[in-house]
Order: C-alpha cells, then structure tokens, then sequence
C-alpha cells in the first residue's frame, strides 16, 4: 500500500471515531443536566445505536454494496451527519432532540461497515494491515474525550451548570462536515455486481447474518449466541451511564479520564492471541464476563475520594470487558463459519448484539436508573450493583453449559 493511500485511511479512522467519541460519551450527562431527560429518556437516546445496527444492513446492503462507490455513500452520510449534528447542538429539549439523534444515528451506524469496506479495497493482505490503520480509530476517540476534558473543559462541574456540552455537538458537526468533504478524495471503491456477489440477495443476506442461521443449531455456538446477546445489557449500563455516575459524584475531568478505557483496549488487544493460544476459548470468554462483575462492583463502592483508585480500576477494566469477550467472540464466530459464511456470521452477531442485545440493555438500564433516582441524584450503588449480578449469573451458566474449543479455521 503507498503511503500516501495509507495516510488517507488513517485520517479516515481517526475522524470517523473522533466524531463517535466527541458526543457519545457525554451523551447522558448533558440529557439529564442540560434537557432534564429521565433515566428512560436518556435510554431511548442511547437505543438510537441499536435501530441504527439494525437498519444499517438494509442501506448496506441494498444501496452500497449495489449502486454507488462506497467512498462517495461514506462522504455523503457524514454531510448529512454534520447538518444532524448541528439540529442536535441547538435542540432545548428531548422532544426536539430525539428525533435527530435517531436520523443521526441511522445515518451513522452504515459508516462503520463504509469505512471497513474502502479500507479493505485497498489492502493486499487485510489480516496483517487493517489492525494498524483501524487503532487510528481508538487514537481518534481517545482524543476527542481528551480535548474535551483537558482543552475545553466542557465537563466540569460549572461548565456543564452552563450548558458547554452542547459545544460536543458543534465539535463534531465539524469534524463530520470535514470527513463528508475527505471522503470523495479516498480511493474509489466500486459496489460489487451482482455477479461478483453470487445472487441478488446475497449482499443483504450476509449482512443480516441470514446465511448464517445454521450455525445456530451447533450447542455450543448458540450458547456463545444467547450469551452474547445477555451480556449486551450490562455493556449497556457502562455506555448509557459511566460519564453521568462519574460526574455526579465529582469526578473531574471524567471524560478524559474514560479514555483510560480505550488505551487499555488496545493494550489488552495485543494481548489477546497469546492469551487464547495459551489458555483456550472458554477460558478467555469467562475472564471477560468475570471483569464485567468486577468492574461493576468497583463502581458500585468506589467514589471521588480516598476510593478513587477502584474507579479508574473499573474504567480500565474495559480493555478485557470488550477484547476478551466481544474480540474472542469475534474470532470464534470467524472459526466457527464455513468459508461461505463468514461475512454473514458476523452480520449474525453484530445484529444480534449492538441491535437486539444492546436495545433491550439500554431500555432495562434506563428503567433502573429511574428506579434509583433521587433527589438531587442518584443512589449509583445500588444501579451498579444489578448489571454486576446479572453479568455474575451469565458467568455461571457459561461456566457450566459451555464446552471449550480450539479455536481453528473451518472450511
């Protein structure tokens, strides 16, 4: 790969998880401080995610992947991005918001495969290759939650009294308007032909995992499936609300300090094949469900003071919480498929999880958080403390349902 290509698909990742990582972050701190959205509320914004994974695959695969270069789709959502996300920065309540964050998102979500697809397109050995252009990704949303925190201080305690996090939205209008524009100088990646494809109906049936159902009747992999999809509810308490519990009890500079979370992914990223080599698939899926327990419980009894360390703890915890369940699961999915079906596999999964899964989480997240409000906050140990039991219940029926596997390639 030239050089020059190379520096065009980083900066794509970069600003495509800058944007991602500049608003959703702080997404529930400024609903509850800046719109008064209950903890409902503040879930249904967040499940905006979870229709945008599940209608992603139609506009994949129905449009990308049939009429039009991917790179020109990828440049012409993220203009479209950049006006949602300037409706967002000037909405005044969560009437008027909600519905532009779920155009948002919908338009969103089909960019994540759009960005995979234009850097695949330009790749002779993609195993080898995309790891070191896909973790600009993880450098580009550790810093915008560094910028926001340590340049602007758009989530202090006063500067969040002030509205200042509406300023994410504006940020990130930007940087979409500026990646829309990028995008239609990235290399031209054509949609596939009909007959490159196989059939008509095969695009959008890999992408919805259809072609994959089969697996399903394998014990083993529908025990990994089910779990997967359970797991997806205390992953949601993290995202909907880590950076509002952290806020609330007067963590400073708590966006920033979250990102500790994503330099512990790519840490822990690395170590992960040895990990699996060394240890097997069972063992490496329960250390992730066990971190979630662990993570939860560090949350629920830590606080801004003399426990400080048991919240930088939990936040560094995701590194294991998300490799060593969701990348293994990933690379098991990949074994477990035929060569035929490998696409549609992890279509299977990615809907089943950040749709199905992470819908459901954010709605049962929502409702607890309600339960426990009070006045002037929130009673956050007792929230925490039920994703940890229900991550604690999920760890032992794998424990004891799951057969471990070598994890090897299936043709």
């Amino acid at each position: 790969m030239k050089a020059g290509i190379r520096f065009q698909l980083c900066l794509m990742m970069f600003l495509q998880f800058f944007i991602w990582g500049g608003w959703f972050v702080t997404l529930g701190t400024f609903l509850g401080n800046n719109l008064g959205a209950s903890g409902s509320e503040i879930g249904m914004a967040f499940a905006t995610q979870s229709w945008g994974a599940i209608i992603a695959p139609f506009i994949i695969g129905l449009i990308a992947d049939r009429y039009f270069n991917a790179e020109r789709i990828l440049g012409v959502l993220h203009l479209l991005g950049a006006v949602l996300m300037y409706c967002l920065y000037t909405a005044t309540d969560f009437a008027s918001f909600y519905p532009y964050v779920l155009a948002y998102m919908i338009a969103y979500m089909p960019t994540l495969a759009l960005v995979n697809s234009v850097s695949f397109g330009q790749m002779q050995e993609p195993a080898k290759e995309f790891g070191k252009i896909r973790v600009w990704g993880t450098i580009g949303w550790i810093l915008a939650g560094l910028v926001i925190s340590y340049v602007f201080s758009w989530d202090a305690k006063a500067a969040i009294a002030d509205g200042m996090l509406k300023n994410t939205f504006a940020l990130c209008a930007a940087a979409s308007l500026l990646l829309g524009l990028f995008s239609f100088s990235l290399p031209a990646t054509p949609p596939k032909s009909a007959k490159q494809s196989g059939n008509e109906q095969s695009g959008l049936g890999q992408m919805l995992g259809l072609d994959a159902l089969a697996l399903l009747k394998d014990r083993n992999f529908l025990l990994f499936f089910i779990s997967s999809v359970l797991i997806c509810i205390p992953l949601a308490f993290y995202y909907q609300n880590a950076n509002p519990f952290l806020t609330e009890i007067g963590v400073e500079n708590a966006t920033g300090k979250m990102t500790l979370g994503q330099v512990s992914e790519v840490l822990f990223m690395l170590a992960l094949p040895v990990f699996l080599q060394r240890f097997g698939l069972k063992l490496t899926l329960l250390v992730g469900m066990a971190a979630w327990v662990l993570r939860y419980v560090l949350f629920a009894y830590g606080d801004a003071g003399s426990a400080m360390a048991m919240l930088l703890v939990g936040i560094a915890l995701h590194g294991i919480c998300y490799d060593f369940f969701f990348v293994s699961g990933q690379i098991y999915t990949n074994a477990k498929a035929s060569d035929r079906t490998k696409s549609a596999a992890q279509g299977l999964i990615t809907l089943a999880t950040y749709g199905v899964g992470m819908l459901v989480g954010f709605w049962v997240a929502g409702q607890i958080t309600d339960r426990f409000a009070e006045q002037g906050g929130h009673d956050w140990q007792q929230i925490w403390l039920y994703p940890a039991g229900f991550a604690a219940l999920i760890f032992v029926l794998f424990l004891f349902s799951f057969k471990n596997e070598q994890v090897t390639n299936h043709e």
